[in-house]
């Protein structure tokens, strides 16, 4: 081959090799731009996971707030209640004591009546009264401080009680205080 054949030769693959380069450098920079609009997308979307995020947490944090105000609100409540349903109750005392000049008669049937409010307030309210005498003693409700023989009653029966006792469903206000017999 000459020299002048080798020339042309020469020149055709430069020409041809140009394109290439060309095409090349095109698909980088779309790869490069591809590349740069994902993470774009990316980082858009991890920001608004973490903005998520923080709404979640914030969200979780006021309601854990609000959570705790209306436990509070609600002890609270129920104590206003209780003392609200019992004031009648102080008034008639009130009333019992004002009255000085009551007859024996009449301030034993007021106190009678006021205590019969009251027991309507607790009946209300859900609260029972328990130990009565006959009953069958059960260490869960009644507190024994004294036993007695009696041939009269059975095993383990109330014979007497000092203070009866009172409970809301199964939670024992005050355990009554009897004396049990044989």
């Amino acid at each position: 081959m000459n020299e002048k054949t080798k020339k042309p030769l020469e020149e055709e693959e430069i020409l041809e090799e140009a394109p290439v380069e060309e095409e090349a450098a095109v698909e980088e920079e779309t790869v490069e731009t591809e590349a740069g609009d994902e993470l774009d997308s990316l980082q858009k979307a991890l920001e608004e996971e973490q903005n998520r995020y923080l709404r979640l947490m914030a969200e979780y944090d006021n309601f854990r707030k609000r959570s705790a105000r209306e436990k509070d609100n609600i002890y609270t409540d129920a104590k206003a209640d209780a003392f609200t349903s019992l004031l009648p109750v102080l008034d008639n005392f009130d009333r019992a004591f004002e009255n000085e000049d009551a007859a024996p008669e009449d301030f034993r049937k007021g106190i009678e009546m006021t205590r019969d409010q009251l027991l309507a307030v607790f009946e209300k309210a859900g609260v029972e009264t328990f130990g009565e005498a006959g009953e069958t003693f059960d260490p869960n409700l009644h507190n024994a401080v004294s036993h007695v023989e009696d041939p009269e009653q059975g095993e383990n029966v109330l014979a007497q009680v000092f203070q009866k006792g009172y409970k809301i469903g199964d939670k024992v206000l005050r355990h009554a205080m009897v004396v049990v017999a044989n």
